[in-house]
């Protein structure tokens, strides 16, 4: 794909119009506003009335600017300052056992996996936090039924400096090497298998840092490569946008959005529960055992490399036939990014295992231990 800032740009200077986004009430910096009111009453109206915002949710996902904000998503906000109590109670114990990890930019406080770790603790306020049915709209418009549901809390220090613009995930969680051998349509389609959201736990106003957007960057087709470039960097300062957020609120945007969280340059912290929700399409028709294939093959594939009789990429081909390639899903408290973005994969270590010319016990200890990390 041609990468070039001259077709970014005209891109990036479109404007959005009220007038296609009815069920909005304001667009600001580009960035469509919903009221969580409003959309609850839609909603009474059945099917014709959720159909008609979940087109609209993903019109402006796809074909606008990417990213829209819902005020008031919550009716009663006590759920909210709960699950904050919830949230910093957690922090507090991983912070005492020793296991918070911080998150991918900093040092700022993080809970990896909260979806689960709340219910776990709380169910009966699980269950009056994920049962918003304005969060399953949203969900539900950009990427049908059957999704799922993760989520990161992320708690942001004061004088926290802002991230520099990325995508996300998957594609945003791997190198350029690696987004580089994906075909210029599967880099397209990558974004049309998350969705990615926050709700705000606190009140955001622009100084304690929001997340700066591009809007309109998810157009790009080339951006997965094009975001690390400097000049794109560059433009993304220059023509950045954020919205302050209210207690409740929730933002969703596509993961191929130009973004990045903004500096945090007030007096308190900047909590928010960051929500990656996933296609049910991201699966494999049938369940394989990965690690017996890798017992059947590595001893005869460890000889043939010893004799020559394979060339590198065959060698890279079996292993690709044997091995899981993907370093997700996986748990992160466990299983952290070594090096980047995503932990190291099966295949990584199999290739480690040859050329450092590994017996089979030692390789299948690595692997049982990887296992362990990712779901322990």
């Amino acid at each position: 794909m041609d990468i070039s800032i001259e077709a970014f740009h005209p891109i990036c200077q479109q404007a959005a119009s009220l007038e296609d986004y009815p069920c909005a009430v304001a667009i600001e910096h580009n960035v469509v506003i919903y009221s969580g009111d409003q959309l609850r009453n839609r909603l009474e109206g059945g099917v014709a009335g959720a159909g008609a915002v979940k087109a609209e949710f993903a019109a402006c996902l796809k074909d606008g600017p990417g990213v829209f904000a819902i005020s008031g998503a919550y009716t009663d906000t006590s759920v909210i300052d709960k699950t904050t109590d919830l949230f910093l109670n957690i922090i507090g114990d991983e912070q005492a056992a020793g296991v918070g990890k911080g998150d991918h930019f900093g040092a700022n406080e993080r809970i990896w996996n909260s979806k689960q770790k709340a219910c776990e603790r709380d169910p009966a306020l699980f269950i009056d936090y994920y049962s918003n049915p304005v969060l399953a709209l949203a969900c539900q418009a950009w990427l049908g039924p059957f999704y799922q549901v993760t989520a990161q809390v992320n708690n942001v220090k004061p004088g926290s400096q802002a991230q520099s613009v990325h995508r996300d995930y998957h594609l945003g969680f791997q190198s350029a090497d690696t987004v580089g051998k994906f075909p210029a349509h599967a880099q397209v389609m990558s974004q049309y298998l998350t969705l990615q959201g926050a709700i705000a736990h606190g009140d955001m106003p622009l100084e304690s840092g929001p997340t700066l957007f591009l809007p309109f960057s998810q157009q790009y087709e080339p951006g997965y490569i094009a975001y690390r470039r400097p000049e794109f960097a560059a433009y993304f300062d220059r023509h950045k946008v954020q919205v302050p957020l209210k207690n409740g609120d929730m933002l969703f945007f596509n993961p191929a959005l130009f973004h990045g969280a903004g500096t945090n340059a007030g007096t308190r912290d900047r909590l928010a529960n960051l929500l990656q929700i996933s296609s049910a399409f991201g699966r494999t028709m049938e369940s394989l055992n990965t690690h017996a294939m890798v017992t059947a093959v590595y001893p005869t594939l460890k000889e043939r490399q010893g004799e020559g009789f394979m060339t590198p990429d065959e060698i890279d081909n079996i292993i690709a036939a044997v091995a899981d390639g993907y370093a997700f899903p996986t748990n992160l408290d466990s299983d952290p990014p070594i090096n980047g973005n995503a932990p190291e994969t099966d295949q990584q270590l199999m290739r480690q295992a040859l050329d450092a010319k590994w017996p089979l016990d030692r390789l299948m200890q690595a692997l049982a231990a990887r296992a362990d990390r990712r779901c322990p």
